[in-house]
């Protein structure tokens, strides 16, 4: 079974480079990883307009949310116009996305992240970490990443 990390766990930024760790055995998934430290990179470096246009001035979550964003869409590229292998890690990630849980995935796979944003989330969508849970169980047959015990 290949490990199942996600692209921001071992990322290390550091001036002009950029360093993320891709799970053994994930080739298909290794540009998805890349992507998700490029945009980290080129918001590092001064040039997020020119990468995220749709979040030029984001910050915090804001900006997280919208590099998580395209490192889903990459991967759905990937597995429906490239025939990429299934990578559990990225899929669920997809997935969620695109059955509008987005931020309930991030809260919840990163629960030490974005606590402010979390706890503004969850007041304004109460109920809403349950009914992803939910939904993540009879999708994945699995409790979501953040909830899992090893």
């Amino acid at each position: 079974m290949l490990e199942e990390t996600f692209p921001w766990e071992g990322l290390v930024v550091s001036n002009d480079s950029v360093t993320v760790r891709v799970p053994l055995g994930a080739t298909d998934g290794q540009l998805v990883y890349q992507i998700y430290a490029h945009l980290h990179l080129m918001v590092a470096m001064g040039r997020q307009e020119e990468w995220l246009p749709e979040a030029p001035d984001a910050t915090g979550y804001e900006l997280e949310r919208a590099i998580v964003t395209r490192t889903a869409d990459a991967w759905i590229l990937g597995r429906t116009v490239f025939d990429t292998h299934p990578f559990g890690p990225l899929d669920e990630l997809a997935y969620s996305k695109y059955q509008g849980f987005i931020d309930a995935f991030i809260f919840t796979a990163r629960p030490d992240d974005f606590a402010v944003a979390r706890a503004e989330w969850a007041r304004a969508n109460p109920g809403e970490a349950e009914r992803y849970r939910e939904w993540f169980l009879e999708a994945f047959n699995r409790e979501p990443p953040g909830l899992r015990t090893n």
